[in-house]
């Protein structure tokens, strides 16, 4: 049976109730602490609020992808534009994105997962983007944290005691990638600089932003720790989402200095209380020019919705 015959699934899904993490696969490819899987169900409230649907979502720091790609599958933006510095990761995506995606698939599959071989494999030089794009996901899958930047070291107890393989799901990380591939024409990859990218959009009042820059103001190191591009001008980032004719959202570390940006620029902002992977409670910031639809209570997980299979045509707004 071929990938295609095994993992392809419709392309377009509707949420019907949550339920464990564990029973519902994710939609990125890449797992690592960052990640906004979280943030679904608020970004999704934000969307329905907006008074029009949105021509044009942009993701300026894509990462993993998660908002870009719910947009995308349940068509709450007509397109979507996911913007990545990172050179490893920008490789897995154009990979996904270019053709490639049953040759990702493939290679996940037929690969033998063992300390040695993974070991051989991120030592050897990739003859091609696409081969690029095979090891950064092993990398990801195998690194403690899944951290891509330099010096994270690899996985030795993992989950459960399963080590190198506690995070090593290769049909559903081949799932995931076939299905993104079914939805390859809503989206658009683009390999270089955020602020680029948002002067492009900038005075387009039909485009959305979801903006989530590594976590470094206020002195907070995490972001210097996960990515390899980590320095950011914030105050810069600041200005440019106070100058956008589009409306935006925002999430930052829950910092005191993000906290005076945002009053200096006449942006909202509310805590948001949810609970990571290792079920840690803890608050992030969302950030935006009207935050009303934000409803107080409840604790937000680092876990997805559960989902139905629905029509690949694209379906009416539902109404707020």
């Amino acid at each position: 049976m071929s990938v295609s015959q095994t993992f392809l699934l419709p392309d377009i899904v509707e949420r019907d109730r949550p339920v464990n993490v564990a029973s519902v696969p994710q939609r990125s490819p890449f797992r690592y602490p960052g990640g906004k899987t979280w943030l679904v169900p608020l970004f999704r409230r934000w969307m329905f609020s907006l008074r029009h649907e949105p021509q044009v979502l942009v993701e300026p720091f894509a990462g993993g992808g998660i908002i870009s790609l719910t947009a995308a599958f349940e068509s709450l933006a007509d397109k979507v534009v996911m913007v990545e510095l990172d050179e490893q990761i920008a490789t897995v995506w154009e990979t996904i994105l270019g053709g490639e995606a049953h040759w990702l698939a493939k290679r996940l599959l037929a690969f033998d997962l063992t300390p040695e071989s993974a070991k051989a494999e991120l030592a050897r030089p990739a003859k091609s983007r696409r081969e690029i794009a095979f090891q950064t996901i092993l990398k990801n899958r195998t690194a403690h944290g899944g951290i891509l930047a330099e010096g994270a070291g690899v996985l030795k107890n993992g989950e459960n005691g399963k080590g190198i393989l506690s995070r090593w799901y290769p049909q559903t990380i081949a799932k995931r990638i076939t299905n993104i591939e079914l939805i390859a024409s809503r989206l658009e990859f683009i390999h270089g600089d955020a602020f680029e990218v948002l002067a492009r959009f900038q005075k387009e009042r039909e485009a959305v932003f979801f903006i989530d820059p590594p976590y470094t103001a206020g002195g907070k190191r995490a972001g210097s720790r996960l990515y390899a591009h980590s320095e950011i001008d914030h105050e810069r980032l600041f200005s440019f989402c106070e100058k956008l004719r589009g409306d935006f959202l925002m999430t930052y570390d829950n910092a005191d200095e993000v906290h005076t940006l945002a009053k200096q620029h006449g942006f909202e902002t509310k805590s948001v209380p949810m609970k990571n992977t290792h079920h840690t409670e803890m608050t992030e910031l969302l950030i935006g020019r009207n935050l009303d639809w934000v409803e107080d209570g409840g604790i937000f997980r680092e876990e997805p919705p559960s989902y139905k299979v629905a029509s690949a045509v694209k379906k009416p707004r539902r109404a707020k």
